[in-house]
């Protein structure tokens, strides 16, 4: 598998399958809580964990929603929100790094035979980090660098696939909201916190995410950019499963990794474009 593939995400409401291209693109996921966020954030995650050209760089502060993927990842973030700025500001320096590798390639965008590989930047709540831990200057700052990597990552390689259980205006402003190619309103219930996922106005054409039955987990509204929500009901994967794949994933990151270290006249990794410190 390739991170530069179509992810697959579920089946639509007559049945068909349902994929999307994530590479130069981000995606926001919102809905209230139980409503299947982490299914489909856990869906995509694994996806990138068995593409070995994708690096992985989780945010979770409850530890448990992405913690099987830790051994797929080259950081792990949890409830530290200092510690996930300065995984971010490194993010911001490969990102400079490779537009000036772009700038120096005459290029406007990496490609598959890069020699670095995409990144996929995934937070369970972004309500955590934005509006909850720490004090307003540490929120104002984790909040600033994600926009700028979701505003400015994409040509990069650089994904960003954010979820929140909170779908509000201070959590996710319009200028951010507007930065996603693709965008997962899980049910919500208000129109206006719809609204806030999908984009003003889908509520009053029909398209609102209250419509979602309480008892229909998995079931949601995917726009992309341009397009029309259509209702897609998210594939499942269980504790089991996940823990499953995560294992084979992380033996398969080893082995390329191994591959890497003994293959002569590999070039060196440069080492603003790792993300671990």
């Amino acid at each position: 598998m390739s991170i530069f593939d179509r992810v697959f995400l579920g089946i639509d409401d007559v049945g068909a399958s349902v994929s999307i291209p994530l590479i130069y693109r981000n995606l926001l996921i919102g809905g209230e809580p139980g409503g299947g966020k982490s299914s489909l954030l856990n869906l995509i995650v694994a996806h990138a964990a068995l593409s070995v050209d994708c690096r992985l760089c989780l945010f979770d502060g409850k530890q448990v929603e992405l913690g099987q993927w830790e051994s797929c990842a080259d950081v792990f973030v949890g409830p530290d929100i200092k510690f996930g700025i300065a995984t971010l500001l490194r993010l911001q320096i490969v990102m400079d790094n490779r537009y000036r590798y772009l700038r120096w390639r005459l290029r406007r965008k990496i490609r598959r035979n890069d020699k670095f590989a995409p990144i996929l930047i995934a937070i369970d709540e972004l309500a955590y980090y934005t509006a909850t831990v720490g004090d307003k200057k540490l929120r104002e700052d984790f909040a600033a660098l994600v926009r700028d990597l979701v505003a400015r990552g994409r040509a990069v390689g650089i994904i960003v696939v954010a979820a929140t259980q909170r779908p509000s205006s201070d959590i996710i402003p319009t200028s951010l909201r507007d930065l996603f190619a693709y965008r997962a309103a899980f049910r919500c219930t208000t129109d206006s916190s719809s609204d806030i996922i999908l984009a003003n106005g889908w509520a009053n054409r029909g398209w609102s995410a209250t419509a979602i039955p309480p008892t229909s987990r998995g079931t949601n509204l995917l726009i992309a950019e341009g397009g029309v929500p259509f209702l897609m009901r998210t594939a499942w994967l269980d504790d089991d499963t996940c823990g499953r794949i995560a294992t084979y994933a992380a033996g398969r990151r080893a082995e390329a990794r191994e591959q890497r270290l003994t293959t002569p006249d590999q070039p060196k990794k440069r080492p603003l474009d790792v993300v671990a410190a």
